[in-house]
């Protein structure tokens, strides 16, 4: 890797000066003047990464990824290869809404290879998305959603915190 500064690959065109200590950023990648991109993060080779984009601390973006205006990424999330997001719920060809919807991936989440999210999506804090999903609707803190739309299957448990299954709706809500 040739540093055009530190952690920036040659091959990279990173247009914004807001990029934290110890991320890492690989060839191939396009980062707009406005972004923001935390510290110790790796944007993997093809991302493209537009101007009213936040990106947290200790985040993972990999390859073929687009980050569009109004998405947020919180500390600690995974963004699998080639995810879609997207910002217009009624696009058309060269007609721009007045603002682009607000999409967060919450601290800790996951969001598979391939899955699409829809704009104005909230995905939970320690959330995990499966490869493929086509989120739809917002995602609780601690689910996991797979298929299409995605559906809640279960919650996951940490160390400090558990998300327990409810059988009776089969995921769908959580009790603690």
């Amino acid at each position: 890797m040739e540093n055009k500064m530190e952690g920036i690959h040659a091959l990279a065109d990173v247009q914004s000066t807001n990029v934290g200590k110890g991320t890492r950023i690989w060839q191939f990648c396009v980062v707009l003047a406005g972004a923001k991109i935390g510290s110790n993060c790796n944007v993997c080779a093809h991302v493209f990464i537009e101007n009213d984009v936040v990106v947290g601390d200790n985040v993972t973006i990999k390859s073929g990824v687009q980050l569009w205006d109004g998405i947020r990424l919180e500390d600690d999330v995974f963004i699998g290869p080639n995810v879609t997001f997207t910002n217009d719920l009624l696009p058309r060809s060269r007609q721009y809404p007045e603002a682009f919807a607000v999409t967060t991936v919450k601290a800790g989440a996951s969001v598979g290879g391939g899955a699409t999210i829809l704009p104005g999506i909230v995905i939970g804090r320690r959330a995990m998305v499966g490869a493929g999903a086509v989120v739809t609707k917002s995602v609780p803190d601690g689910a996991v959603v797979v298929g299409n739309p995605a559906r809640i299957i279960r919650y996951v448990c940490s160390s400090d915190e558990c998300f327990p299954v409810d059988p009776a709706t089969q995921g769908g809500t959580r009790d603690g």
